[in-house]
């Protein structure tokens, strides 16, 4: 409503990924994947940058970096493809998406280099910023906190839906580690049961 902007990740997660601990986990938003994972490599924080990377260049361009007309299109993209950078992009603006889209990890910015003092990012007084003392440039015309005018009607208009589970799978988990959850679904209580 103020204008100020989230960025919230409603993906995977790993815990513990700290320092230089890695992990191999095949998982994330397909347009979002980062090449090493798509390699099969160990992998860092380092996969958070070049995702950063894509939303960065969606928010500029409008469109996303890497196209395929199928999953293993999109994934070959991803892995050999430069993105292409339209001549309306500032230098500044092509910098940090080059440096965001290293193909290799240890390189890539955020990883090596602290994003902040990129020149893209010259005019932001950080702390400032966190303190939400800046006047957003946008502020959304709403109603109330709940009111949805901005968003697409095609989203919408969709039907919120329950994902399938496997009653087997989610018998052989421990749900002990779910007692402390605000909310359960009452139509999974009857499967967990």
């Amino acid at each position: 409503m103020e204008g100020h902007v989230k960025i919230a990740d409603f993906g995977m997660c790993k815990e513990n990924m700290l320092g230089d601990t890695k992990t191999s986990t095949f998982c994330g938003t397909p347009d979002y994947i980062a090449p090493e994972i798509l390699l099969g490599q160990k992998y860092s924080y380092s996969v958070d940058w070049w995702s950063f990377g894509v939303l960065l260049y969606e928010m500029l361009i409008g469109q996303s970096p890497f196209r395929g007309v199928d999953e293993e299109q999109l994934f070959q993209s991803i892995r050999m493809d430069n993105p292409f950078y339209p001549r309306f992009l500032s230098k500044e603006a092509k910098d940090i998406l080059v440096m965001l889209f290293v193909r290799e990890p240890e390189r890539r910015l955020g990883v090596k280099g602290n994003i902040r003092q990129h020149c893209f990012f010259q005019d932001i007084d950080w702390e400032r910023l966190e303190k939400r003392q800046i006047e957003p440039p946008f502020k959304p015309k709403v109603k109330s906190a709940n009111d949805c005018s901005n968003f697409d009607k095609e989203f919408l208009n969709e039907k919120a839906r329950l994902s399938s589970t496997d009653r087997t799978l989610i018998n052989s988990m421990d749900q002990t580690m779910f007692s402390k959850f605000s909310f359960v679904n009452p139509k999974m209580e009857e499967i967990i049961c």
